[in-house]
Order: structure tokens, then sequence, then C-alpha cells
């Protein structure tokens, strides 16, 4: 055997490695069938492929392979996403529409509300007051000494001073004496001794810090127990008639006791106070001193208010205006009842059914004794 032959059986068979791009797309096929374990297969080779020397090969994110698995998962991606586009294209215009729709539809309530507080319910409101405008926003309580809450403001009369004492007088309620100690000796004997005193003395109330202007008083019986009676306070020295404004706070004092916040002696009162207002504007429209009357809103419908003695009251929450006769001695045969705004109107029908039942639970309080 010759030299040459025996080299050449020494020699190892001479390996047929596969193109690049062979190999490439062998081992993309791999990896989309889950068998790629690397660049080779799990045997060490791709399937197919013979053994072959170890090569030296490039970092995998520079190599050709893995630049080629990169481009086909990217293609594979893209792929999935223009799927999942072609199956949501359909639905965009429906939510856009939907929600176009929900747009349009609160506008269109929006406006709605809108119209209905601007041109209906705001003027309503400011209706309440359109006798008496500059009164919006005035405290409609009364305050005792102490700062509690008194008598409510439930009339109003329009009028010079003058006009005031001669309409009281003309509609025959007495003006109080002032409270001192001789006036206060003498109320204390006619309660006790049941006898009458019909100019007696009032306890004092605030107003916006200022205690009342004047007050009145028509007996109900024989002594100063029992009487009807008003407080007054010049609120505006013009109101809508360019007139002095007065707001008056009258009650029935329905016997004498002791005060359910400190034990005081003092008057107690009627509940109802709507009926001492109706009672003193149907005096003043008998006297023939009175041009015209309406109502103003004052404290609003109350079912349970207290006076500054703790005395329970109800009122639907008005203020019964009466417009005197200008000038002491003037007398009109006709009295003009003005209109009153909306929502007054509106509480005025269904007002005179709580009245009713707010009488007949009072009434069985005091038949057992709790007021």
């Amino acid at each position: 055997m010759s030299e040459d032959q025996t080299n050449a059986e020494a020699r190892p068979a001479a390996v047929d490695h596969p193109p690049l791009g062979q190999r490439a797309a062998i081992a993309a096929r791999a990896e989309l069938r889950g068998e790629r374990t690397g660049i080779l297969g799990a045997t060490g080779r791709a399937p197919g492929v013979p053994s072959y020397p170890p090569r030296r090969v490039a970092p995998e994110r520079w190599s050709v392979i893995a630049v080629m698995e990169r481009m086909e998962e990217a293609r594979h991606r893209k792929s999935l996403s223009l799927s999942a586009d072609t199956r949501t294209v359909p639905a965009m215009p429906l939510a856009l529409r939907h929600q176009y729709t929900l747009a349009l539809m609160a506008a269109a309530v929006l406006l709605v509300v809108y119209g209905v507080l601007a041109y209906f319910f705001l003027p309503l409101v400011w209706k309440r007051f359109e006798h008496q405008r500059a009164l919006a926003g005035f405290s409609m309580v009364t305050r005792t000494a102490d700062g509690i809450p008194g008598d409510a403001i439930n009339v109003g009369l329009v009028g010079s001073k003058e006009d005031v004492l001669c309409a009281m007088h003309a509609a025959g309620w007495f003006p109080a004496d002032p409270t001192t100690l001789s006036s206060s000796l003498k109320i204390i004997g006619s309660v006790v001794l049941d006898r009458p005193y019909r100019d007696a003395p009032v306890s004092r109330l605030f107003y916006n810090g200022k205690r009342q202007d004047l007050a009145f008083e028509k007996p109900a019986g024989k002594s100063a127990d029992r009487r009807h009676h008003v407080r007054l306070w010049q609120a505006s020295d013009a109101g809508q008639e360019g007139r002095p404004v007065w707001f008056g706070a009258v009650t029935f004092d329905r016997g004498v006791g002791f005060s359910h916040r400190d034990a005081k002696i003092t008057h107690h009162i009627s509940p109802d106070i709507d009926a001492e207002r109706d009672l003193l504007s149907g005096d003043l429209k008998d006297a023939k001193v009175v041009e015209s009357t309406y109502e103003v809103e004052g404290l609003g419908p109350t079912l349970n208010g207290h006076n500054g003695g703790g005395d329970s009251y109800y009122t639907d929450g008005d203020i019964r205006f009466s417009v005197l006769t200008n000038g002491c001695g003037q007398r009109t045969e006709t009295t003009a009842e003005l209109d009153n705004p909306p929502l007054i109107e509106a509480k005025n029908r269904v007002w005179p059914v709580i009245a009713k039942a707010m009488r007949s639970l009072f009434g069985r309080r005091e038949a057992d004794g709790d007021e």
C-alpha cells in the first residue's frame, strides 16, 4: 500500500455540510414545531443533518439564524395584530355611535334642567318676595335677651308710625305699657285677682338686636291672663311702596305659667300663630284702614317650632302684609287683595288640611296636660 493510500485512509471522511440557508430553514421549521433547543436539535444536531465538527459562531443576537428567527417572530406578531384589528374594526363605529348618543342625551337633559330652573323655578322663587323684594334674605325669627329664638315674624304693616298707631287704635288694639316696677305689679294683680288690664306690658323680644318699637294687645278675658298681643319693629325706612315697612310677631297668650326653658313666670302661647295673624289682619280690614293686602314668604312651613319660653307653635310660614291708609283718620271702603306668588298659592291649597291635623294633635296634648 502506498503512502498516499495510507494517509488517505487515516484522514477522516469529509463531511458534507449543508449550506447556511438550508441550516437556517431547518432551524426555523424546528422552532415552529417547538423542537429547537438552541441552534441545534436535542441530539446536538439538526434532524436529518449529519454530524460535523463544531464550529465557532457569532453571539446569538448577531447570528444570521437569530436575526432570521427574530424576523419570523415579528412577522408572526404582526399577523396576529392584523387579525385582531380585523376582528375589532366593525365594532369601533358602533361604540362611537353609542357614546355619541349618550352625549346627545346628556346634553338634552341638561338643556331641559336649565330651562326649568331659569324660566320656571327661579322666577317662582323670586316671586315669593315680589311685593317686597328688599325683604329677601331678612331674618324671620325674633330673639330673647339671651339670644334664644323667640316668636316668628308673621305680620307686616306698611305706613308711618302715626299710620300704625291710628290703625291699631281703630282696630281695637291697645298700646302696651312699658315694663316698669309699677306695671309689673299691676299685671300680677290683674292675673291673681282676675281684674282687667287692657294695656298690660309685654316682655321684650329683639329683632336684629333691637327690642320692639311698638306693642299692642287685645283682651280676651277679664284679666291680662289671656290676651292677643303683637310686637312691631320697623324693618325698613322705605319698602316697595316708598313707605316704612314694619315686621310683627303676633301670638295669643292662653295663660300664665312657668317657662319650659328656665322656670321663670311667663305667658304660654297658643300654638296656632296663623290664627292670630289672620285675626289682626281681619281687625284692620274691618276698621277700613287697609288699602291692600298681600303675602310674602317668612319663616316657611313649620310644624314644631319653639319660642323663647319653650312653647310649641306651627305655621304656614307666610307674612300677611297690610298697606295702611296714608294719614290718620283716613278710611277706605274696599281693600285690594293682591295675587299671591304661585308657590305660596300652591302651599295655601294644602295647608288647611295640615293645620286641621295639627290643631287636633295639640288639642290632645293640652287635654293630656303636655302643653
